[in-house]
């Protein structure tokens, strides 16, 4: 009767843990590839204006959602006045979303205006987005935050897009710091990437890596540099996460089709 009582006392004591267990251990895990990438309005380190081949790159890394920036909208004669986010859209079959940190009036009237900032392509239908200004010097060029709410098989994605300033540590410190403002605390799987044009021991870094994972550090090999394509020696192209995405794997495709090399990884979707 004592061996019974003992028994029945651990299976008691196990069912709990079990039952806890159960909720995480039940949600299943989805596949989700993901690139960012500093096109220079498709111009390559061969001087070659060339959206095809980022076209190209794009499918051959089997990117289901991809942050671009440095991305022209009918910007002037270097991108051939292209709606560049558009022709990308329409060449991969993706939805995306645009937002113009630079918007300018055209230079004859009637005519498209004149937009320069960074891209959301995506495999999945883009639910909602936003995008919002970061703090700017006098001297400085206008950055911002794009936010896309994504929703991948069922589960809810928060993809958010920047390119933080490339001149001025203290005024990327500060756009570092928006950027955690403005995602706040969400349980919602949040991935934000782009070209923050610091390297990973940098403050304005740090600020980020503080609240989100460095996916490179994780499961990169190698150092992971981007810049410049040709001879890269520095990190400044991120992949962070929150919890709810579990990295898997990371790379950073050779290609001369921009001065920055792309970031690609995959991760588990819960």
């Amino acid at each position: 009767m004592r061996k019974l009582l003992t028994v029945l006392v651990g299976f008691l004591m196990v069912v709990p843990t079990v039952a806890a267990a159960k909720p995480d251990a039940g949600r299943p895990e989805r596949p989700l590839t993901v690139m960012t990438y500093n096109i220079h309005h498709g111009a390559g380190i061969d001087g070659v204006l060339d959206l095809e081949r980022i076209a190209v790159l794009i499918e051959q890394s089997g990117a289901d959602v991809i942050g671009l920036q440095e991305v022209d909208r009918h910007w002037d004669v270097r991108s051939n006045w292209v709606d560049q986010p558009a022709w990308f859209a329409q060449r991969l079959n993706m939805h995306y979303a645009y937002a113009a940190n630079l918007d300018l009036p055209p230079v004859n009237p009637g005519e498209p205006r004149r937009q320069y900032g960074t891209a959301i392509l995506s495999k999945y239908p883009i639910k909602d987005f936003t995008n919002t200004l970061l703090p700017l010097y006098p001297t400085g060029e206008q950055r911002g935050l794009a936010v896309a709410k994504i929703k991948v098989r069922g589960a809810d994605l928060r993809f958010a897009n920047t390119h933080l300033t490339s001149n001025n540590n203290a005024e990327r410190l500060e756009q570092a710091q928006k950027v955690v403002e403005l995602l706040g605390k969400s349980k919602t799987p949040t991935l934000l990437v782009g070209d923050l044009n610091a390297t990973p021991e940098a403050p304005e870094i740090k600020t980020l890596t503080a609240v989100y994972d460095d996916t490179w550090t994780e499961v990169g090999v190698g150092p992971g540099y981007t810049i410049e394509a040709g001879n890269p020696t520095k990190r400044i192209d991120f992949q962070l996460h929150s919890a709810g995405l579990r990295p898997v794997k990371a790379a950073v495709p050779v290609t001369p089709a921009s001065d920055h090399l792309p970031v690609v990884a995959t991760f588990a979707l819960r």
